[in-house]
């Protein structure tokens, strides 16, 4: 160990074999493990028979428990901070712990591993030299301004959209931003991973058709 006082592990988006030897070995020799949903953590922890204390952190209590958990940290404590599923801070609580422990000279380290839009990025076929990561578009205030803006984009974009959401979603992209062509994949890594190809038209009547169920990463092109 090194005087790191907060690691960022990357925990699996669905294949549990998607965990490094790193962050098993982080998560095995820290003190306390900082997780989105202690239910969720609790089942993957189990799964690799690691037996540490859990402490709730998300984007409901985090405001309130950033300021003890760095107190705590000064005093010598260790920390892992987990999500659901993917990179910590990447659409998930973090970066407000993140700063505040860099701005006390702790030390913060965050190991590479899981996250969903850079395989579906890369598997989309479209433009990956340059891209723009959006994470979820707002649900209502301001959500037209920022489709306005990314109509002028000229780099590729990544969204992530719920099942309930998802049509909408593509329907006014492609109001704002033509028919372009797009790459939705969903359940990445798990049993019923999936990823449609073609423009917003095709892809938007597919997905009608077929049903929506999981969670998607939307890579839709550029500004030609």
């Amino acid at each position: 160990m090194d005087n790191c006082r907060l690691y960022l592990v990357p925990t699996p988006i669905g294949n549990l074999d998607d965990i490094t030897l790193r962050a098993i070995k982080v998560l095995e020799s820290v003190d306390v493990i900082l997780a989105e949903d202690t239910r969720t953590s609790g089942k993957l922890l189990k799964h690799l028979n690691i037996s540490k204390p859990l402490q709730s952190y998300h984007i409901h209590n985090e405001h309130k428990a950033v300021e003890q958990l760095v107190e705590r940290m000064k005093k010598g404590e260790t920390f892992a901070l987990i999500s659901d599923a993917g990179t910590p801070a990447i659409s998930d609580p973090g970066f407000l712990l993140v700063r505040e422990a860099i701005a006390a000279d702790l030390v913060v380290n965050c190991l590479p591993g899981a996250t969903a839009f850079v395989p579906a990025l890369v598997n989309s076929g479209l433009p990956s030299d340059k891209f723009v990561f959006e994470g979820f578009l707002p649900h209502k205030k301001g959500r037209q301004t920022r489709l306005k803006i990314l109509a002028e984009e000229e780099r590729t974009i990544i969204l992530y959209e719920s099942p309930h959401r998802l049509i909408k979603c593509l329907e006014q992209l492609k109001e704002f931003c033509g028919d372009r062509q797009v790459s939705v994949s969903r359940e990445l890594t798990k049993l019923f991973e999936e990823t449609v190809r073609g423009s917003l038209s095709e892809v938007i009547t597919y997905f009608s058709e077929k049903g929506i169920k999981g969670e998607f990463v939307v890579v839709l092109a550029g500004k030609s």
